[in-house]
């Protein structure tokens, strides 16, 4: 919102319209989330409102495509569970360094807020999260870590259209769109309905394939044009919500509420209301969460020999990004069937 110009108003409603949608469709404690190479790009390269509209519209467009042709699900229904598992445990990986980073910021505080969990976590239906978050600000504010947001005030905001010209289409396209485009599909649409699936057996197939690309494309032709950042569902953030309590869609509803308010009437003080939370704190969250997407259950149903298949996929998603790994993993995993079809015989 400060480097690129984007007002909080807008960003912050386009957030909590599509949180309390989907908790409203879903039933499911799906995220949304920011599009992660499009926000690099804002902080790298200093995309404009305009172009970052067209970003969320033209890939928005690709997922409504993709979901009503049914090709989505097609290419999720071709990775094989080795490659899945892979991309599972390097997504992981990734948020918990990322987790080890922020804590390395306040290093007393997210060390303190680690073992607080870790104990808490010890005790049956404890709301470990909500306890930790509430004793590192305190434990902030004490200490002058964080400070109190003395000047938030209501200042009521509402959101705007954008039109973007052609040439902020063409540079969105160049230097935003083609970057975001394979992580959303595969991080946000056929990673999150795989980890929908094993988290909840009985209703985990509402959030198919075929529906998360529609449900965010729907979310960023709509919401985009009038601010909103490009925007899309995600498995880190759906093992992380469903590690700290969460199971049904209440928790993107509340999370919804939350930000209509702050949108409302309080966009222009947002980001002070936000920094009242210590970022060591938000680290030890991401921890516990990528420990839990990474050490899915696939990653034990392998067979040995799909090891080195795993290892690979997520080693590439760690170092280059998730769609590089998905790649190179289905390379892979075509190798090994060739190796055991060649080299062990089949059992009579």
């Amino acid at each position: 919102m400060t480097i690129a110009g984007l007002a909080p108003a807008r960003v912050l409603f386009g957030f909590a319209a599509f949180l309390i949608a989907t908790g409203l469709f879903y039933g499911l404690p799906l995220p949304v989330q920011p599009m992660k190479a499009i926000s690099a790009v804002i902080l790298t390269g200093g995309l404009r409102p305009g172009e970052v509209a067209a970003a969320g519209i033209m890939i928005g467009v690709v997922l409504l495509v993709l979901g009503i042709t049914g090709w989505i699900g097609r290419l999720a229904r071709a990775i094989p569970q080795s490659v899945g598992a892979g991309l599972q445990l390097g997504l992981g990986l990734l948020m918990g360094m990322l987790g080890i980073k922020l804590i390395r910021e306040t290093p007393w505080l997210g060390v303190g807020s680690l073992a607080l969990l870790f104990a808490l976590m010890r005790i049956p239906q404890c709301p470990a999260a909500p306890i930790a978050l509430a004793a590192a600000m305190i434990a902030g504010w004490v200490t002058g870590k964080v400070g109190i947001a003395s000047g938030a005030a209501m200042t009521p905001g509402t959101p705007q259209l954008i039109i973007p010209s052609w040439p902020e289409v063409w540079r969105s396209f160049e230097i935003a769109v083609l970057p975001q485009l394979s992580l959303t599909l595969t991080n946000a649409v056929i990673v999150t309905a795989s980890l929908s699936r094993e988290l909840f057996p009985s209703i985990g197939s509402t959030a198919s394939e075929r529906r998360l690309a529609l449900s965010s494309g729907i979310a960023n032709v709509l919401l985009c044009p009038f601010g909103a950042m490009p925007m899309c569902h995600g498995a880190g953030g759906l093992a992380a919500q469903f590690r700290f309590g969460a199971r049904t869609g209440l928790t993107p509803i509340i999370f919804g509420a939350v930000l209509l308010v702050l949108a409302i009437a309080f966009a222009d003080h947002a980001g002070a209301l936000f920094a009242l939370i210590p970022i060591g704190a938000v680290g030890s969250l991401l921890i516990f969460a990528g420990t839990d997407l990474a050490i899915s259950r696939r990653l034990f149903d392998g067979k040995p020999s799909c090891l080195w298949v795993i290892g690979a996929t997520a080693f590439v998603t760690v170092t280059v990004n998730p769609a590089l790994g998905l790649i190179l993993g289905w390379i892979a995993e075509l190798i090994r069937a060739a190796i055991v079809r060649r080299f062990i015989p089949e059992r009579p």
